[in-house]
């Protein structure tokens, strides 16, 4: 994939190094939860991770996904496709015809079914789409991401990725990066950054409202294997159009 750098930790877990261009575009990102002999905390455990989104701030726009238009455009004809085929399902027993009782609700069933596959795949091809990307900032200095998707039903996710480093390469078709479930500590980093069993709230999923739904944790062995769980519903995975990231920058 152009503009990505893959490198391997121990053989392990590929991770997401940006390219030169997107080192610029979202500089001075601190791309890793350990710490580098400064004065900033570790990113909020687990427990503390309630308070992480009232205390974080957006500096700006840094991307916006050309295909949002699209997509919503999209969902609102599926929808209210699903929506007229539920509709009129009922007047097929209704209107007199020469088809006897079964194939009448053969027909119903097959036009329900095919559109609420359609629903369903429209929803899992756009839910990770990014319409927006924002640079982010917590109240003690860490810098991080916001990405902004939308659900079927139109409504705002924002996810708020508080170490980009967690980001890597997704197999997933219609999506580019995403939060990794399995980290190896990089060589470069001494296993006292760490504490064995913390667990460390990497991002987090708010709907519109900015009601939290979901937290993406991640938990420390001693020897510095980190896996990451899901807590409530988050965004894991998202669509973003890598060229136009270099070209912003």
């Amino acid at each position: 994939m152009s503009g990505i750098l893959l490198r391997r930790c121990r053989g392990r877990v590929p991770f997401l190094a940006f390219s030169p261009c997107q080192r610029l575009l979202i500089r001075p990102l601190t791309y890793s939860l350990f710490p580098r002999k400064t004065n900033h905390s570790p990113l909020p455990c687990a427990r503390h991770a309630s308070t992480t989104s009232e205390a974080s701030s957006t500096t700006g726009d840094i991307y916006h996904g050309p295909l949002s238009a699209t997509f919503k455009r999209l969902k609102i004809f599926s929808l209210s496709s699903l929506g007229l085929s539920i509709t009129l399902a009922p007047f097929m027993f209704l209107v007199e015809s020469s088809l006897p009782f079964p194939a009448r609700i053969a027909l119903a069933s097959i036009a329900i079914g095919t559109s609420g596959l359609s629903t369903a795949l429209v929803s899992w091809c756009g839910s990770p789409y990014v319409y927006t990307l924002k640079r982010l900032t917590t109240s003690d200095g860490r810098e991080g991401l916001e990405l902004i998707t939308s659900s079927l039903m139109m409504k705002a996710r924002v996810t708020r990725v508080y170490d980009p480093y967690f980001l890597i390469e997704t197999r997933r078709p219609f999506a580019k990066w995403e939060l990794a479930k399995e980290l190896t500590l990089p060589p470069e980093r001494s296993l006292d950054s760490i504490v064995p069993g913390k667990e460390e709230t990497v991002a987090e999923t708010l709907d519109h409202d900015g009601n939290i739904l979901g937290r993406w944790i991640v938990q420390w062995d001693e020897k510095g294997q980190g896996k990451c769980h899901e807590a409530g519903s988050v965004i894991r995975h998202f669509n973003v159009h890598e060229e136009l990231l270099c070209k912003s920058s």
